[in-house]
């Protein structure tokens, strides 16, 4: 069995990485509640073990260089974040056609009655993500975060 937290970054991090995506190029403000769900903090003030879990996800993502942003509000939000240039490039990337077929279910990523661009289109990591998404599908998005961002194709 899959340990839970890393469940939950896998997802949280495509939920940021799609809606930096979508954004692109203009910066947006990544809030976690958005993210990660609704959080009340405590009596001193502090969030919960999930909505900290999100922050620390965001903050990883920009460590490792695949996004940006300009400063923190406070542990509830990132400022003006941005794609990085690798994570643009990664997102837009073909991915490997077992694995489209494999987690947006498409019959045939190559389909020739379907415009180039389309095929293109169908075929990115940023589709395979959003279908991951959609899916709701832990193992799907588990997936889908692991082909982006930690296999480096040649």
């Amino acid at each position: 069995m899959a340990d839970i937290h890393i469940e939950e970054f896998y997802k949280d991090s495509a939920i940021a990485l799609t809606q930096l995506y979508n954004a692109f190029p203009r910066r947006a403000t990544l809030f976690v509640e958005d993210i990660a769900g609704p959080d009340e903090p405590d009596e001193f003030g502090l969030h919960s073990r999930r909505h900290m879990a999100c922050f620390g996800a965001l903050l990883w993502l920009e460590e490792e260089g695949f996004m940006r942003y300009v400063d923190t509000i406070r542990q509830e939000a990132f400022d003006q974040a941005v794609l990085t240039r690798e994570a643009f490039s990664r997102l837009s990337s073909p991915a490997p056609d077992h694995l489209v077929q494999q987690l947006s279910g498409q019959d045939s990523p190559s389909d020739t009655s379907l415009p180039p661009s389309v095929q293109e289109d169908l075929s990115s990591h940023i589709h395979i993500m959003r279908s991951a998404l959609r899916s709701r599908h832990s193992r799907r998005i588990r997936e889908a975060v692991r082909a982006t961002l930690f296999t480096r194709e040649a």
